[in-house]
Protein backbone atom coordinates (compact mmCIF):
# COMPACT_ATOMS: atom_id res chain seq x y z
CA UNK A 1 0.00 0.00 0.00
CA UNK A 2 2.81 2.52 0.64
CA UNK A 3 4.24 2.02 -2.83
CA UNK A 4 1.21 3.55 -3.76
CA UNK A 5 0.99 7.15 -1.68
CA UNK A 6 3.09 10.16 -1.77
CA UNK A 7 3.72 12.09 0.44
CA UNK A 8 4.38 8.98 2.50
CA UNK A 9 1.11 8.98 5.23
CA UNK A 10 2.05 8.72 9.16
CA UNK A 11 0.10 5.43 9.19
CA UNK A 12 -0.77 3.09 6.96
CA UNK A 13 -2.48 -0.46 7.86
CA UNK A 14 -3.72 -2.80 5.20
CA UNK A 15 -7.37 -3.95 5.58
CA UNK A 16 -8.85 -7.28 3.91
CA UNK A 17 -11.20 -6.54 0.29
CA UNK A 18 -12.16 -4.00 -1.40
CA UNK A 19 -13.87 -1.68 -2.12
CA UNK A 20 -15.90 -1.11 -5.80
CA UNK A 21 -17.03 1.96 -7.40
CA UNK A 22 -20.54 1.14 -9.12
CA UNK A 23 -23.58 2.71 -10.21
CA UNK A 24 -24.79 2.13 -6.97
CA UNK A 25 -22.26 3.92 -5.05
CA UNK A 26 -23.22 7.26 -3.50
CA UNK A 27 -21.08 10.18 -1.98
CA UNK A 28 -22.09 12.20 0.86
CA UNK A 29 -20.45 14.69 3.59
CA UNK A 30 -21.96 16.51 6.56
CA UNK A 31 -22.34 20.05 5.67
CA UNK A 32 -18.83 21.40 6.73
CA UNK A 33 -17.64 18.99 3.74
CA UNK A 34 -19.86 19.98 1.13
CA UNK A 35 -17.53 21.96 -0.72
CA UNK A 36 -14.86 19.07 -0.68
CA UNK A 37 -17.26 16.90 -1.64
CA UNK A 38 -18.55 18.84 -4.41
CA UNK A 39 -14.72 18.63 -6.17
CA UNK A 40 -14.02 15.26 -5.50
CA UNK A 41 -17.31 14.20 -7.15
CA UNK A 42 -16.77 16.50 -10.18
CA UNK A 43 -13.32 14.48 -10.22
CA UNK A 44 -14.78 10.70 -9.80
CA UNK A 45 -17.31 11.60 -12.61
CA UNK A 46 -15.44 12.92 -15.09
CA UNK A 47 -13.13 9.58 -15.29
CA UNK A 48 -15.55 6.88 -14.12
CA UNK A 49 -18.90 8.26 -15.87
CA UNK A 50 -20.38 6.96 -12.17
CA UNK A 51 -23.27 9.27 -11.20
CA UNK A 52 -22.29 9.02 -7.60
CA UNK A 53 -25.40 10.95 -6.16
CA UNK A 54 -25.67 12.06 -2.68
CA UNK A 55 -27.60 9.64 -0.36
CA UNK A 56 -29.45 12.50 1.15
CA UNK A 57 -30.20 14.57 -1.58
CA UNK A 58 -33.05 16.70 0.77
CA UNK A 59 -30.07 17.58 2.68
CA UNK A 60 -31.13 15.14 5.58
CA UNK A 61 -28.29 14.52 8.05
CA UNK A 62 -25.02 11.84 6.96
CA UNK A 63 -23.47 9.91 9.13
CA UNK A 64 -20.82 11.27 10.04
CA UNK A 65 -17.73 10.51 12.77
CA UNK A 66 -15.60 8.88 10.45
CA UNK A 67 -18.48 6.31 9.41
CA UNK A 68 -19.87 5.32 6.11
CA UNK A 69 -23.78 6.44 5.28
CA UNK A 70 -24.27 3.14 4.17
CA UNK A 71 -23.02 0.14 2.35
CA UNK A 72 -21.62 1.18 -1.08
CA UNK A 73 -21.02 4.34 0.08
CA UNK A 74 -18.31 7.13 0.37
CA UNK A 75 -18.94 9.65 3.27
CA UNK A 76 -16.98 12.61 4.23
CA UNK A 77 -16.90 14.28 7.68
CA UNK A 78 -15.56 16.76 9.93
CA UNK A 79 -13.85 15.45 13.20
CA UNK A 80 -12.65 18.29 15.19
CA UNK A 81 -10.73 15.64 17.68
CA UNK A 82 -7.94 15.38 14.38
CA UNK A 83 -5.27 17.39 13.71
CA UNK A 84 -5.94 20.40 11.68
CA UNK A 85 -5.10 19.44 7.92
CA UNK A 86 -5.13 15.76 9.27
CA UNK A 87 -7.61 12.97 8.52
CA UNK A 88 -8.20 9.62 8.55
CA UNK A 89 -9.35 7.58 5.59
CA UNK A 90 -10.70 4.22 6.25
CA UNK A 91 -11.67 1.69 3.20
CA UNK A 92 -14.27 -1.20 3.68
CA UNK A 93 -15.69 -3.53 1.51
CA UNK A 94 -19.08 -2.06 2.43
CA UNK A 95 -18.07 1.23 2.85
CA UNK A 96 -15.47 4.47 2.21
CA UNK A 97 -14.70 6.70 5.32
CA UNK A 98 -13.04 10.12 4.82
CA UNK A 99 -12.38 12.38 7.88
CA UNK A 100 -10.77 15.21 8.79
CA UNK A 101 -9.65 17.76 11.58
CA UNK A 102 -11.25 20.41 9.09
CA UNK A 103 -12.57 20.79 5.37
CA UNK A 104 -9.29 21.07 4.56
CA UNK A 105 -7.96 17.40 6.37
CA UNK A 106 -11.16 15.87 4.57
CA UNK A 107 -9.51 17.45 1.24
CA UNK A 108 -6.40 15.85 1.77
CA UNK A 109 -7.94 12.58 2.51
CA UNK A 110 -9.57 12.86 -0.85
CA UNK A 111 -6.31 12.89 -2.33
CA UNK A 112 -5.17 10.14 -1.03
CA UNK A 113 -8.46 8.46 -2.10
CA UNK A 114 -7.72 9.22 -5.03
CA UNK A 115 -4.27 7.74 -5.22
CA UNK A 116 -5.73 4.50 -4.11
CA UNK A 117 -7.13 4.07 -7.61
CA UNK A 118 -6.17 3.51 -10.93
CA UNK A 119 -3.95 6.58 -12.58
CA UNK A 120 -6.78 6.88 -15.20
CA UNK A 121 -9.15 8.44 -12.08
CA UNK A 122 -7.66 11.75 -12.81
CA UNK A 123 -7.99 11.83 -16.71
CA UNK A 124 -10.68 14.73 -17.67
CA UNK A 125 -12.89 12.16 -19.86
CA UNK A 126 -13.73 8.85 -19.64
CA UNK A 127 -11.08 6.47 -20.60
CA UNK A 128 -11.34 3.15 -19.07
CA UNK A 129 -14.29 1.10 -18.19
CA UNK A 130 -12.80 0.14 -14.60
CA UNK A 131 -13.28 -1.61 -12.16
CA UNK A 132 -12.70 1.30 -9.82
CA UNK A 133 -11.53 -0.58 -6.76
CA UNK A 134 -10.10 0.48 -3.57
CA UNK A 135 -8.19 -1.42 -1.65
CA UNK A 136 -8.98 -2.05 2.19
CA UNK A 137 -6.84 0.40 4.02
CA UNK A 138 -6.54 2.71 7.22
CA UNK A 139 -4.44 5.62 7.05
CA UNK A 140 -4.10 8.28 9.95
CA UNK A 141 -2.38 11.22 8.69
CA UNK A 142 -1.64 14.72 9.43
CA UNK A 143 0.88 17.37 7.76
CA UNK A 144 4.45 17.69 9.39
CA UNK A 145 4.49 21.58 8.79
CA UNK A 146 1.46 24.58 7.80
CA UNK A 147 3.09 26.24 5.37
CA UNK A 148 4.03 23.74 2.38
CA UNK A 149 3.87 26.45 -0.29
CA UNK A 150 5.71 26.49 -4.02
CA UNK A 151 6.81 30.18 -5.11
CA UNK A 152 5.66 30.75 -9.23
CA UNK A 153 7.24 33.37 -10.58
CA UNK A 154 4.84 35.09 -13.00
CA UNK A 155 7.12 38.52 -13.29
CA UNK A 156 9.83 37.24 -15.76
CA UNK A 157 7.12 35.05 -17.96
CA UNK A 158 3.54 35.70 -17.65
CA UNK A 159 1.35 32.73 -17.00
CA UNK A 160 -2.15 33.57 -18.03
CA UNK A 161 -5.08 32.60 -15.70
CA UNK A 162 -5.67 29.21 -17.49
CA UNK A 163 -2.10 28.18 -16.16
CA UNK A 164 -2.14 29.42 -13.08
CA UNK A 165 -5.21 27.63 -11.85
CA UNK A 166 -3.57 24.20 -13.59
CA UNK A 167 -1.17 24.75 -11.19
CA UNK A 168 -3.24 25.68 -8.60
CA UNK A 169 -4.56 22.07 -9.13
CA UNK A 170 -1.49 20.42 -9.21
CA UNK A 171 -0.30 22.27 -5.76
CA UNK A 172 -3.65 20.84 -4.19
CA UNK A 173 -3.17 17.36 -5.57
CA UNK A 174 0.11 17.37 -4.02
CA UNK A 175 -1.33 18.03 -0.52
CA UNK A 176 0.30 21.95 -1.00
CA UNK A 177 -1.40 24.66 0.45
CA UNK A 178 0.52 27.54 -0.18
CA UNK A 179 1.04 29.44 -4.05
CA UNK A 180 3.59 32.45 -3.35
CA UNK A 181 2.85 34.78 -6.46
CA UNK A 182 5.83 36.42 -7.45
CA UNK A 183 3.92 39.26 -9.25
CA UNK A 184 6.89 41.76 -10.48
CA UNK A 185 10.33 42.48 -10.87
CA UNK A 186 12.39 44.14 -12.78
CA UNK A 187 10.94 42.03 -16.55
CA UNK A 188 7.59 42.94 -15.36
CA UNK A 189 4.64 43.92 -13.08
CA UNK A 190 1.89 41.59 -13.34
CA UNK A 191 -1.51 43.01 -10.97
CA UNK A 192 -3.49 45.81 -12.09
CA UNK A 193 -3.57 48.61 -9.53
CA UNK A 194 -6.39 51.35 -10.39
CA UNK A 195 -5.02 54.05 -8.49
CA UNK A 196 -1.78 53.63 -10.95
CA UNK A 197 -2.49 52.60 -14.63
CA UNK A 198 1.02 52.75 -16.55
CA UNK A 199 2.16 50.16 -14.38
CA UNK A 200 0.26 47.44 -16.47
CA UNK A 201 -0.07 49.80 -19.46
CA UNK A 202 3.76 50.49 -19.48
CA UNK A 203 5.06 48.07 -16.45
CA UNK A 204 3.35 44.89 -17.92
CA UNK A 205 5.09 44.89 -21.27
CA UNK A 206 9.11 44.53 -22.73
CA UNK A 207 10.58 44.43 -26.12
CA UNK A 208 12.39 41.48 -26.19
CA UNK A 209 13.90 38.55 -23.01
CA UNK A 210 17.13 37.03 -23.22
CA UNK A 211 18.05 33.73 -24.30
CA UNK A 212 19.43 31.82 -22.18
CA UNK A 213 21.65 32.53 -18.84
CA UNK A 214 22.55 36.05 -18.66
CA UNK A 215 26.32 36.10 -19.68
CA UNK A 216 26.00 35.07 -22.88
CA UNK A 217 24.29 38.17 -23.92
CA UNK A 218 21.54 36.84 -26.08
CA UNK A 219 17.95 37.88 -26.80
CA UNK A 220 14.96 36.69 -28.62
CA UNK A 221 13.43 40.58 -30.63
CA UNK A 222 9.92 39.42 -29.43
CA UNK A 223 7.86 41.31 -27.34
CA UNK A 224 6.96 39.91 -24.28
CA UNK A 225 4.09 41.03 -21.73
CA UNK A 226 0.74 40.49 -19.72
CA UNK A 227 -1.12 40.96 -16.63
CA UNK A 228 -3.76 39.92 -14.60
CA UNK A 229 -6.53 42.11 -13.75
CA UNK A 230 -8.29 42.48 -10.49
CA UNK A 231 -10.93 39.92 -11.39
CA UNK A 232 -8.45 37.45 -12.84
CA UNK A 233 -7.19 37.75 -8.87
CA UNK A 234 -10.18 37.42 -7.50
CA UNK A 235 -10.76 34.06 -9.40
CA UNK A 236 -7.57 32.44 -9.13
CA UNK A 237 -7.46 33.35 -5.08
CA UNK A 238 -11.34 32.42 -4.62
CA UNK A 239 -9.96 29.00 -6.86
CA UNK A 240 -7.22 28.82 -4.91
CA UNK A 241 -9.31 28.95 -1.73
CA UNK A 242 -11.86 26.13 -2.82
CA UNK A 243 -8.97 23.90 -2.82
CA UNK A 244 -7.19 24.98 0.79
CA UNK A 245 -4.48 26.91 -0.87
CA UNK A 246 -3.57 30.31 0.67
CA UNK A 247 -2.48 32.48 -2.15
CA UNK A 248 0.36 34.90 -0.75
CA UNK A 249 1.65 37.90 -3.11
CA UNK A 250 4.16 39.49 -3.66
CA UNK A 251 5.37 43.04 -4.46
CA UNK A 252 8.83 43.35 -4.44
CA UNK A 253 9.86 46.44 -3.07
CA UNK A 254 12.24 48.44 -3.18
CA UNK A 255 14.51 46.20 -5.21
CA UNK A 256 13.73 44.71 -8.25
CA UNK A 257 11.15 47.79 -9.39
CA UNK A 258 12.40 48.66 -12.68
CA UNK A 259 9.24 48.45 -14.18
CA UNK A 260 7.55 50.30 -11.58
CA UNK A 261 9.99 53.11 -12.20
CA UNK A 262 9.63 52.95 -16.24
CA UNK A 263 5.74 53.31 -15.53
CA UNK A 264 6.43 56.19 -13.07
CA UNK A 265 10.27 57.63 -13.73
CA UNK A 266 9.44 59.91 -10.55
CA UNK A 267 9.86 56.78 -8.54
CA UNK A 268 13.35 56.32 -9.23
CA UNK A 269 16.65 58.24 -7.78
CA UNK A 270 16.90 59.72 -11.15
CA UNK A 271 13.44 60.88 -12.65
CA UNK A 272 15.28 63.09 -15.62
CA UNK A 273 17.04 59.37 -17.18
CA UNK A 274 15.22 57.26 -19.20
CA UNK A 275 14.28 54.11 -17.95
CA UNK A 276 12.17 51.18 -19.60
CA UNK A 277 11.38 47.74 -18.30
CA UNK A 278 14.08 45.13 -18.23
CA UNK A 279 14.93 42.49 -20.74
CA UNK A 280 18.18 41.11 -19.26
CA UNK A 281 17.67 38.75 -16.21
CA UNK A 282 19.61 39.10 -12.96
CA UNK A 283 19.60 42.14 -10.40
CA UNK A 284 18.69 45.69 -12.20
CA UNK A 285 20.65 48.80 -10.42
CA UNK A 286 17.57 50.70 -10.71
CA UNK A 287 15.43 50.79 -7.09
CA UNK A 288 12.71 52.97 -5.55
CA UNK A 289 14.05 56.37 -3.76
CA UNK A 290 12.96 56.83 -0.52
CA UNK A 291 10.86 59.95 -0.93
CA UNK A 292 7.68 60.63 1.18
CA UNK A 293 5.84 60.28 -1.98
CA UNK A 294 7.42 56.51 -3.26
CA UNK A 295 6.42 55.33 0.47
CA UNK A 296 2.79 56.78 -0.34
CA UNK A 297 2.84 55.22 -3.69
CA UNK A 298 4.18 51.83 -1.91
CA UNK A 299 1.66 52.16 0.87
CA UNK A 300 -1.20 52.98 -2.11
CA UNK A 301 -0.23 49.83 -4.05
CA UNK A 302 -0.50 47.37 -0.84
CA UNK A 303 -3.75 49.00 0.36
CA UNK A 304 -5.22 47.21 -3.18
CA UNK A 305 -2.84 43.74 -2.25
CA UNK A 306 -4.71 43.91 0.63
CA UNK A 307 -8.30 44.43 -0.93
CA UNK A 308 -7.63 41.28 -3.15
CA UNK A 309 -5.66 38.75 -0.94
CA UNK A 310 -7.02 37.59 1.59
CA UNK A 311 -3.94 35.80 3.08
CA UNK A 312 -2.51 36.75 6.69
CA UNK A 313 0.89 37.16 5.04
CA UNK A 314 1.86 40.10 2.08
CA UNK A 315 5.06 39.82 0.26
CA UNK A 316 7.19 42.50 -0.07
CA UNK A 317 10.04 40.93 -1.63
CA UNK A 318 13.43 43.19 0.11
CA UNK A 319 15.49 41.01 -1.56
CA UNK A 320 18.84 41.59 -3.66
CA UNK A 321 18.62 45.49 -3.70
CA UNK A 322 20.92 47.00 -4.91
CA UNK A 323 22.61 50.15 -2.98
CA UNK A 324 24.51 52.11 -5.68
CA UNK A 325 22.12 54.28 -6.55
CA UNK A 326 21.54 55.34 -2.64
CA UNK A 327 24.98 55.97 -2.07
CA UNK A 328 25.51 58.26 -5.09
CA UNK A 329 22.29 60.31 -4.88
CA UNK A 330 21.98 63.67 -2.72
CA UNK A 331 18.18 62.58 -1.97
CA UNK A 332 18.95 59.53 -0.17
CA UNK A 333 21.88 60.45 1.48
CA UNK A 334 19.83 63.63 3.00
CA UNK A 335 17.63 60.90 3.95
CA UNK A 336 19.63 58.69 6.00
CA UNK A 337 21.32 61.69 7.75
CA UNK A 338 17.59 63.07 9.04
CA UNK A 339 17.12 59.68 9.72
CA UNK A 340 20.29 59.23 11.90
CA UNK A 341 21.34 55.47 9.90
CA UNK A 342 24.36 54.30 9.86
CA UNK A 343 24.32 52.83 6.11
CA UNK A 344 22.31 52.13 3.13
CA UNK A 345 21.66 48.77 4.88
CA UNK A 346 19.64 50.38 7.80
CA UNK A 347 17.86 53.07 4.88
CA UNK A 348 16.71 49.49 2.94
CA UNK A 349 15.33 48.08 7.07
CA UNK A 350 13.76 51.33 7.91
CA UNK A 351 12.06 51.37 4.52
CA UNK A 352 10.84 47.89 5.38
CA UNK A 353 10.03 48.61 8.57
CA UNK A 354 7.51 51.66 7.05
CA UNK A 355 5.66 48.98 5.12
CA UNK A 356 5.59 46.41 7.72
CA UNK A 357 3.83 48.94 10.08
CA UNK A 358 1.84 49.46 7.12
CA UNK A 359 0.43 45.86 6.35
CA UNK A 360 0.20 45.79 10.59
CA UNK A 361 -2.13 48.33 10.81
CA UNK A 362 -4.37 46.41 8.16
CA UNK A 363 -4.24 43.68 9.91
CA UNK A 364 -1.72 41.59 7.87
CA UNK A 365 2.21 40.79 8.30
CA UNK A 366 5.20 41.17 6.07
CA UNK A 367 6.46 38.36 4.40
CA UNK A 368 10.33 38.78 2.80
CA UNK A 369 13.53 37.50 1.89
CA UNK A 370 16.33 37.10 4.17
CA UNK A 371 17.96 40.19 3.24
CA UNK A 372 14.92 42.16 5.13
CA UNK A 373 17.37 41.62 8.54
CA UNK A 374 19.69 43.46 7.01
CA UNK A 375 20.18 46.75 9.54
CA UNK A 376 17.40 45.44 11.78
CA UNK A 377 13.83 44.00 11.81
CA UNK A 378 11.20 44.09 14.95
CA UNK A 379 9.30 41.13 15.19
CA UNK A 380 6.51 40.48 13.23
CA UNK A 381 7.83 39.32 9.86
CA UNK A 382 8.32 36.13 8.55
CA UNK A 383 11.08 35.34 7.06
CA UNK A 384 11.89 33.59 3.62
CA UNK A 385 15.30 32.12 3.96
CA UNK A 386 16.86 31.60 0.89
CA UNK A 387 20.23 31.25 1.58
CA UNK A 388 21.06 28.06 3.00
CA UNK A 389 20.19 27.29 7.08
CA UNK A 390 22.35 30.55 8.80
CA UNK A 391 19.34 32.83 7.55
CA UNK A 392 17.45 30.95 8.97
CA UNK A 393 18.59 30.13 12.43
CA UNK A 394 19.63 34.25 12.48
CA UNK A 395 15.65 35.17 12.01
CA UNK A 396 14.69 32.60 14.43
CA UNK A 397 16.81 34.26 17.25
CA UNK A 398 15.57 37.57 16.73
CA UNK A 399 12.11 36.36 16.76
CA UNK A 400 10.22 36.03 13.27
CA UNK A 401 8.81 33.16 11.90
CA UNK A 402 10.65 31.18 9.18
CA UNK A 403 9.84 29.64 5.87
CA UNK A 404 12.84 27.51 4.49
CA UNK A 405 13.72 27.46 1.07
CA UNK A 406 17.23 27.49 0.24
CA UNK A 407 18.41 27.56 -2.99
CA UNK A 408 20.78 24.36 -2.69
CA UNK A 409 17.43 22.19 -1.29
CA UNK A 410 14.17 24.25 -3.20
CA UNK A 411 15.18 26.29 -6.17
CA UNK A 412 13.47 24.39 -9.15
CA UNK A 413 14.95 26.21 -12.07
CA UNK A 414 18.37 24.73 -10.90
CA UNK A 415 19.72 22.18 -13.44
CA UNK A 416 18.81 18.45 -12.99
CA UNK A 417 21.82 16.94 -13.25
CA UNK A 418 25.80 17.27 -14.91
CA UNK A 419 24.07 16.09 -18.49
CA UNK A 420 24.84 18.70 -21.68
CA UNK A 421 21.18 17.65 -22.36
CA UNK A 422 19.73 19.80 -19.59
CA UNK A 423 17.62 22.23 -21.02
CA UNK A 424 19.47 25.95 -20.17
CA UNK A 425 21.07 24.69 -16.99
CA UNK A 426 21.69 27.11 -14.09
CA UNK A 427 22.64 26.60 -10.43
CA UNK A 428 24.25 24.07 -9.14
CA UNK A 429 22.70 20.43 -9.56
CA UNK A 430 19.52 19.70 -7.50
CA UNK A 431 18.10 16.15 -8.27
CA UNK A 432 15.21 14.85 -7.16
CA UNK A 433 16.63 13.01 -4.38
CA UNK A 434 18.34 15.90 -3.40
CA UNK A 435 15.12 17.91 -2.88
CA UNK A 436 13.43 14.72 -1.24
CA UNK A 437 16.24 14.99 1.67
CA UNK A 438 15.53 18.84 2.41
CA UNK A 439 15.43 18.93 5.95
CA UNK A 440 13.50 22.63 6.73
CA UNK A 441 14.37 22.52 10.66
CA UNK A 442 18.29 23.66 10.40
CA UNK A 443 19.95 21.18 12.95
CA UNK A 444 22.02 24.41 14.58
CA UNK A 445 18.79 25.59 15.05
CA UNK A 446 18.17 25.25 19.36
CA UNK A 447 14.82 22.99 20.25
CA UNK A 448 13.41 26.14 22.06
CA UNK A 449 13.39 27.97 18.52
CA UNK A 450 12.48 25.16 16.40
CA UNK A 451 8.93 26.28 16.29
CA UNK A 452 10.06 29.10 14.49
CA UNK A 453 10.29 27.47 11.45
CA UNK A 454 6.66 27.29 10.30
CA UNK A 455 6.98 25.69 7.15
CA UNK A 456 8.84 25.68 3.69
CA UNK A 457 8.43 26.40 0.25
CA UNK A 458 10.20 25.19 -3.09
CA UNK A 459 10.49 28.55 -5.41
CA UNK A 460 10.25 28.14 -9.58
CA UNK A 461 11.61 31.50 -11.15
CA UNK A 462 10.92 31.23 -14.72
CA UNK A 463 13.78 33.34 -16.75
CA UNK A 464 14.27 29.73 -18.29
CA UNK A 465 10.41 28.96 -18.53
CA UNK A 466 9.04 30.70 -20.94
CA UNK A 467 6.13 28.10 -21.81
CA UNK A 468 4.05 25.63 -19.85
CA UNK A 469 5.87 22.36 -20.76
CA UNK A 470 8.88 24.44 -19.73
CA UNK A 471 7.82 24.79 -16.28
CA UNK A 472 6.29 21.14 -16.19
CA UNK A 473 10.08 19.95 -16.76
CA UNK A 474 11.36 22.35 -14.28
CA UNK A 475 8.50 21.43 -11.49
CA UNK A 476 8.01 17.93 -12.46
CA UNK A 477 8.71 15.69 -10.71
CA UNK A 478 10.68 16.92 -8.08
CA UNK A 479 7.56 19.21 -6.83
CA UNK A 480 6.27 15.96 -5.67
CA UNK A 481 9.53 14.69 -3.69
CA UNK A 482 9.04 18.27 -2.41
CA UNK A 483 5.60 17.24 -1.23
CA UNK A 484 6.69 14.47 0.75
CA UNK A 485 9.59 16.27 2.52
CA UNK A 486 7.15 18.97 4.02
CA UNK A 487 4.50 16.97 4.92
CA UNK A 488 5.77 13.51 6.26
CA UNK A 489 7.61 13.19 9.30
CA UNK A 490 11.20 13.57 9.25
CA UNK A 491 13.77 10.61 9.61
CA UNK A 492 15.20 8.19 7.14
CA UNK A 493 12.20 5.17 8.25
CA UNK A 494 9.96 7.99 6.41
CA UNK A 495 12.02 7.98 3.03
CA UNK A 496 12.05 4.65 2.92
CA UNK A 497 10.48 3.58 -0.70
CA UNK A 498 10.53 6.63 -1.97
CA UNK A 499 11.70 5.87 -5.34
CA UNK A 500 9.12 2.78 -5.69
CA UNK A 501 6.20 5.30 -4.68
CA UNK A 502 7.68 8.21 -7.08
CA UNK A 503 7.72 5.59 -9.87
CA UNK A 504 4.11 4.71 -9.65
CA UNK A 505 3.16 8.37 -9.25
CA UNK A 506 4.21 9.10 -12.45
CA UNK A 507 1.77 7.40 -13.94
CA UNK A 508 -0.63 9.79 -12.53
CA UNK A 509 1.28 12.62 -14.03
CA UNK A 510 0.97 11.40 -17.44
CA UNK A 511 -2.53 11.02 -17.01
CA UNK A 512 -2.96 14.98 -15.76
CA UNK A 513 -0.89 15.58 -18.89
CA UNK A 514 2.21 16.84 -16.80
CA UNK A 515 5.15 16.96 -18.92
CA UNK A 516 8.00 16.08 -16.03
CA UNK A 517 11.69 15.45 -16.34
CA UNK A 518 11.56 11.81 -17.39
CA UNK A 519 14.04 10.08 -15.04
CA UNK A 520 16.54 9.05 -18.01
CA UNK A 521 16.89 12.69 -18.82
CA UNK A 522 15.54 14.73 -20.83
CA UNK A 523 13.25 13.93 -23.82
CA UNK A 524 14.81 15.39 -27.24
CA UNK A 525 11.86 18.24 -27.73
CA UNK A 526 13.11 19.04 -23.72
CA UNK A 527 16.14 19.96 -24.72
CA UNK A 528 16.98 23.67 -25.61
CA UNK A 529 20.81 22.99 -27.67
CA UNK A 530 19.65 26.91 -28.46
CA UNK A 531 20.03 28.42 -25.55
CA UNK A 532 23.22 27.69 -23.60
CA UNK A 533 23.12 28.17 -19.51
CA UNK A 534 25.76 28.79 -16.87
CA UNK A 535 26.00 25.77 -14.12
CA UNK A 536 27.60 26.88 -11.34
CA UNK A 537 29.93 24.33 -8.92
CA UNK A 538 28.86 24.42 -5.46
CA UNK A 539 32.08 25.55 -3.84
CA UNK A 540 31.67 28.48 -5.57
CA UNK A 541 27.91 28.29 -4.74
CA UNK A 542 28.72 28.38 -0.90
CA UNK A 543 31.53 31.09 -1.34
CA UNK A 544 29.21 33.43 -2.86
CA UNK A 545 26.68 32.95 0.09
CA UNK A 546 28.97 33.28 2.62
CA UNK A 547 30.19 36.78 1.08
CA UNK A 548 26.68 37.59 0.71
CA UNK A 549 25.18 36.49 4.20
CA UNK A 550 27.65 38.43 6.39
CA UNK A 551 25.48 41.02 7.15
CA UNK A 552 22.26 38.91 8.10
CA UNK A 553 24.60 36.70 10.52
CA UNK A 554 25.06 39.79 12.27
CA UNK A 555 21.72 41.20 12.37
CA UNK A 556 21.51 45.14 14.16
CA UNK A 557 18.93 46.07 16.76
CA UNK A 558 17.04 48.78 15.91
CA UNK A 559 17.21 52.20 17.46
CA UNK A 560 14.31 53.40 19.26
CA UNK A 561 11.09 54.00 16.94
CA UNK A 562 11.26 57.42 18.46
CA UNK A 563 13.66 58.54 16.71
CA UNK A 564 14.13 56.38 13.45
CA UNK A 565 10.71 54.83 12.72
CA UNK A 566 8.95 58.55 12.73
CA UNK A 567 10.09 60.53 9.27
CA UNK A 568 8.02 60.91 6.19
CA UNK A 569 5.22 58.80 7.47
CA UNK A 570 3.70 61.59 8.80
CA UNK A 571 1.73 62.08 12.22
CA UNK A 572 -1.82 60.78 11.08
CA UNK A 573 -0.28 57.34 10.18
CA UNK A 574 -1.39 54.37 11.66
CA UNK A 575 1.16 52.41 13.97
CA UNK A 576 1.35 49.14 14.24
CA UNK A 577 -1.20 46.73 15.36
CA UNK A 578 -0.58 43.42 16.57
CA UNK A 579 -0.59 40.42 14.32
CA UNK A 580 -4.17 38.65 14.03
Amino acid sequence: MLSRLLPRPVTTEERPGVFVLGPATTLGSDPASAGVTRLLRETLTRSTGLALPDPCPGGGAHNGGGAAAGAGSIALAVDPALPAGGYHLRVRPDGVAVTGGDPAGVHHGTQSLLQLLPPAVYRRSRVAAGPWRLPGVEISDAPRFGWRGCLLDVARHFIPVAGVLRFVDLLAAHKLNVLHLHLTDDQGWRLQVRRYPRLTEVGAWRPESMVGARQHERFDGRPHGGYYTQDDIREIVGYAAERFVTVVPEIDLPGHTQAAIAAYPELGNDPGEPVAVSTRWGISSRVLNVSDETLDFARHVLDEVVELFPSRHVGIGGDECDKGEWRASPAAQRRRQELGLRDEDELQSWFVRQLQRHLAGRGRALFGWDEILEGGLPAGATVAAWRGPAPAVAAARAGHDVVSCWDSSAYLDYRQSDSPDEPIPVGTVLTVADVRNFEPVPAELPVALRHRVVGAQCNLWTEHADNPRAVDYLAFPRLAAFAEAVWSPPGPEHRDGFEERLAAHLRRLDALGVEYRPPAGPLPWQRRPDAAGWPRQRADRDAELARLTGNVLRPRTPEPRSTRDTGPQGAGHRAAQPDS
